[in-house]
């Protein structure tokens, strides 16, 4: 593998805010809890992180104090992606400076380039720094997919590392590892499909039921690297209702829910984003009692 960056679980941490600002009191609370739970590594302002809602010297800060708390255990991960090439590679240069060890960055949104524009996009951010970056598809929410085909392309890239695929869609991971191999690393970007992705090679999962579960969310991919299938699979298994809980409203809506009533963060959410809807809360409280969590 060219640079796997990390292998098992990586974190896409919610960003803990108030409404004076980010909460950094709560973020510490939040890194250490996944340091304790033994990830493999930190997302920090990415999908999750409500990046779009970040200022640039929020979203920096933020990568500084998560980079600091971590001091060098775990790599973290920082988000740099934007629909606007040249602000992309201002913002990888500046999270570099800020202490990141590597970069998540996304497929430019409203912006619906072509399958050429992502790969000149790629390799200019690629280009900006020695960091090995992620690039990360997920159409539902940008409006373009990353093809096979340009994985090949983006593959070629000696930075670019690998592909966080949260398409959803198994028969493009296996295409995708079928014409990569081993010089493309693959990170589910779906918690409910993680060991159908590391069944066909995948290096991880790229988690929002980690922020809540960091050890169980790690453990799944402990026991399928240790070659214990049918543990991994049930551990799938298992944490699916709870993972649909997760995504029964827009993420991170449900994620900093579970989080406030773990007493970690408060339930703070930028517009156009609004706390969980009750029926749903419900549900997932109940879900979080049998685990244990509250």
């Amino acid at each position: 593998m060219k640079n796997e960056i990390f292998r098992g679980v990586g974190t896409a941490l919610v960003t803990p805010m108030n409404e004076r600002g980010v909460d950094y009191d709560a973020m510490g609370r939040l890194v250490d809890l996944q340091l304790e739970g033994g990830v493999d590594a930190l997302i920090v302002c990415a999908t999750t992180g409500e990046a779009p809602t970040l200022t640039d010297e929020e979203h920096i800060e933020t990568i500084r104090f998560v980079a600091e708390r971590v001091a060098g255990r775990i790599p973290v991960i920082a988000g740099t992606g934007s629909n606007y090439t040249d602000h992309a590679v201002e913002m990888s240069i500046k999270a570099r400076d800020a202490g990141a060890d590597a970069l998540l960055c996304v497929t430019p949104y409203y912006n619906k380039c072509t399958q050429a524009g992502l790969v000149q996009s790629f390799y200019r951010i690629a280009d900006a720094t020695e960091l090995p970056m992620i690039v990360y598809s997920v159409p539902g929410r940008t409006g373009v997919k990353i093809m096979p085909d340009t994985c090949v392309e983006l593959s070629k890239h000696p930075n670019i590392a690998g592909i966080k695929e949260a398409t959803g869609d198994m028969a493009t991971v296996v295409d995708i590892a079928a014409r990569c191999g081993g010089d493309f690393a693959i990170w589910s970007g779906n918690d409910d499909i993680v060991v159908p992705i590391l069944s066909m090679g995948g290096s991880g999962v790229i988690s929002v039921l980690s922020n809540i579960l960091p050890k169980a969310a790690g453990e799944m991919c402990r026991r399928f690297f240790a070659g214990d299938i049918v543990g991994a699979a049930a551990l799938q298994c298992r944490y699916k209702p709870l993972i649909d809980a997760l995504f029964s409203e827009v993420n991170p809506i449900p994620a900093k829910a579970a989080l406030h009533e773990m007493g970690i963060i408060e339930n703070y959410l930028r517009l156009p984003l609004t706390p969980m809807e009750p029926e749903h809360l419900e549900k997932l409280r109940t879900l979080m009692r049998r685990e244990g969590l509250i």
